[in-house]
């Protein structure tokens, strides 16, 4: 019998820590999903000029710190919402790409990112979230001048915002269909679904928009893979475009000419052929 002692003794110790694991991946889970650079920094560091540094007040006492462009003259603004790492400075060169062409921007950061306080979760970045764009309403934005743009985690909240807001279109650069999707790629072995707090459920509020989409993805992507991108794209019952960049990873096809494709897909959307290309550098 002692190698029946064995076996339970074994067993006993396998399920006591594969509920330590769960345990600890439920209460650190937002350390998994989030990886906030706190730092603060200036556009004139990163070598953009113009761009203004604003600060916004959330209703629970936490204070915002997002990057400002106005547009030039006939040009939307961008409501960009940047991925999980890092600060907006991580962003500086599409930044300075998107800027050069004339369109605005407004890039706030999360809280607990770049300056910003708080901590982060999917409630506060939804709110988060229409607190940026009312900002820019109040500046005076019309809705039909603002593109809601999401970068990988921020195709989430982009895509819920998209969905509440009247906007002139949804830019979502490498989105994911959830969090939970992804989390249980990552950990099938446990109960993901009773776990996860923060869902991201992409695929399902994409249906309530109603504006034309564009959905970048690259092909090699092994962070958010590009079957997600797709059926993103395939899940829109508004006018979708979906670019596959093939041999871009994550997040890296912009040197394919992705910003290119963003360009031409915003000068022909309706309304949006006042502006066409530019590339000069505003200061």
């Amino acid at each position: 019998m002692g190698w029946l002692n064995g076996v339970l003794t074994g067993l006993t110790g396998a399920v006591a820590a594969y509920i330590l694991l769960a345990a600890l991946i439920t209460i650190f889970q937002r350390r998994l999903i989030y990886n906030p650079d706190p730092r603060r920094t200036t556009p004139e560091a990163c070598g953009l000029a113009g761009i203004a540094v604003v600060g916004l007040d959330t209703a629970d006492g936490e204070r915002l710190t997002a990057w400002h462009l106005p547009a030039a003259p006939g040009y939307p603004t961008l409501l960009y919402f940047h991925g999980n790492a890092g600060w907006i400075e991580l962003r500086a060169d599409r930044l300075a790409d998107l800027t050069r062409r004339g369109f605005g921007v407004l890039m706030p950061s999360y809280r607990g990112y770049g300056g910003s306080t708080g901590k982060p979760t999917e409630a506060n970045n939804d709110a988060d979230a229409r607190l940026a764009y009312d900002w820019l309403r109040e500046q005076g934005v019309g809705a039909g001048d603002i593109i809601v743009f999401g970068e990988s985690l921020g195709t989430g909240v982009a895509t819920k915002l998209a969905g509440v807001k009247n906007c002139a279109g949804l830019i979502l650069d490498s989105p994911y269909t959830s969090m939970l999707d992804l989390a249980r790629a990552s950990y099938p072995w446990l109960p993901i679904r009773r776990l996860l707090r923060d869902r991201y459920e992409t695929i399902r509020h994409i249906k309530r928009v109603t504006v034309p989409v564009l959905v970048l993805h690259g092909e090699a992507d092994r962070r958010v893979p590009v079957a997600m991108g797709l059926a993103v794209h395939d899940a829109v019952l508004a006018p979708a475009q979906l670019i596959v960049y093939p041999g871009a990873a994550h997040l890296d096809h912009r040197r394919y000419g992705s910003f290119d494709d963003v360009d031409r897909w915003l000068r022909q959307l309706p309304g949006r052929k006042r502006h066409s290309s530019r590339q000069t550098v505003l200061s």
